[in-house]
C-alpha cells in the first residue's frame, strides 16, 4: 500500500512538473512579441511596455459585445475603487469603426485608458495576445508579468488588492 502511494505521488509530481515546464516563462509586457502601440480616445499613442511599473489590467473588448459591455459596468466600479491606490486599466477595443468605440466608451463611463486597434479579430494587439474571444483580460503586476487571465469580480478584486499590497 505504501509503495502504491509513493508511485501515485511520483506520477502526480512528474505530471505537475511537465505542465509547469510546458507553460513556459511568464509572459511579460516588455517582450517585443507582446508589445504594441495603440491610439487612445484623445488621439495619443499608448505603448504597452510603457505601463511597466504599474498594476494594471489589459482588457480587450468591443462595442458590439454584450458580455464586454456588462463587464465594463463592473470594471467602472473596480477602477473607481482602486485607481487612487495605483490600479490602472488599458482597454483595447477591437471595433472596426472609431465612432462605435467612442460612443460605447462614453455610454459605459470608461474613464481609464481606452484605445482602439481596428481590425477586429485580426487587430495587431489581439493577434499578439492570441485573443480569440472577448472580453479577454490580463492582470499585470508592476514587473510587467501577467499574473492572471480573465478573473471575474471577487477573484479580480482579491488579486488587485494583493498586487497593490492592500
Amino acid at each position: 500500500m505504501k509503495t502504491l502511494r509513493i508511485l501515485i505521488l511520483s506520477l502526480v509530481l512528474a505530471f505537475s512538473a511537465s505542465v509547469i515546464k510546458a507553460q513556459g516563462p511568464v509572459p511579460n509586457i516588455t517582450d517585443y512579441r507582446l508589445d504594441f502601440t495603440v491610439v487612445d480616445i484623445k488621439g495619443d499613442s499608448i505603448k504597452l511596455s510603457s505601463l511597466k511599473g504599474k498594476v494594471f489590467m489589459l482588457d480587450f473588448w468591443a462595442s458590439w459585445c454584450g458580455p464586454c459591455r456588462y463587464s465594463n459596468k463592473h470594471l467602472v466600479k473596480m477602477y473607481n475603487k482602486y485607481k487612487d491606490k495605483g490600479f490602472e486599466i488599458l482597454s483595447v477595443s477591437l471595433d472596426e469603426q472609431k465612432n462605435d468605440w467612442k460612443k460605447a466608451a462614453s455610454k459605459d463611463k470608461i474613464t481609464w485608458m481606452s484605445a482602439i486597434d481596428p481590425g477586429g479579430w485580426d487587430a495587431m494587439a489581439a493577434t499578439k495576445w492570441q485573443v480569440d474571444a472577448i472580453p479577454a483580460s490580463f492582470l499585470i503586476n508592476k514587473n510587467g508579468d501577467v499574473v492572471a487571465i480573465n478573473l471575474e469580480k471577487d477573484d479580480l478584486e482579491k488579486k488587485i488588492k494583493e498586487l497593490l499590497g492592500l
